[in-house]
């Protein structure tokens, strides 16, 4: 099954700010950043458009005209619990030292961690794997797309922060 992975255009959020699983507007370059999505993807078929259930990524693939995608919440960016909506500057959480030392399994203060990510994201692939689908997309985030890096093994868990992810990047993978 080829997999077609669509990241969200760029936020309306100040830079340096944790956002998130936090529902934030896109930027207002969205029209522009969307059609340049929407051109690239024009002559994709899919059997099943999937997206997160968050306003950047249905915006988005409604702009590219799959207007009823099955929303999913395991597409979910990481859930950073109490960080959200802050600075990482202004984070004063002691947690917050702990995970940067082991992102990988720690979690953020009422949050998750990456390996969790990663099992959630797991999840979705298995329950697609029953299906006969031979393409889909999926509009979501860069954490599930590096989760879905480590579960094909196109790199280890440990480098999935190396692979740059960029606002309304698409990926192909092979499941």
């Amino acid at each position: 099954m080829k997999i077609t992975v669509i990241r969200h255009t760029s936020v309306g959020v100040e830079e340096g700010i944790c956002y998130g699983q936090s529902d934030v507007v896109v930027s207002d370059s969205f029209e522009t950043e969307a059609e340049f999505v929407k051109i690239k993807l024009q002559h994709h078929c899919f059997d099943a458009v999937f997206s997160s259930p968050l306003s950047r990524c249905t915006k988005l693939a409604n702009f590219c005209d799959f207007t009823e995608p099955i929303l999913d919440d395991r597409l979910m960016e990481l859930n950073f619990g109490d960080w959200e909506m802050k600075a990482w500057n202004n984070i004063t959480d002691p947690q917050l030292e702990r995970w940067y030392a082991d992102w990988i399994n720690q979690k953020a203060t009422n949050g998750e961690s990456f390996a969790e990510q990663v099992k959630r994201i797991k999840s979705f692939l298995n329950e697609i794997k029953k299906t006969d689908f031979q393409h889909i997309a999926l509009f979501t985030h860069a954490g599930v797309i590096r989760a879905l890096g480590v579960i094909l093994e196109q790199f280890p868990i440990q480098k999935a922060f190396e692979f740059q992810v960029e606002y309304g990047q698409i990926n192909h993978f092979e499941l």
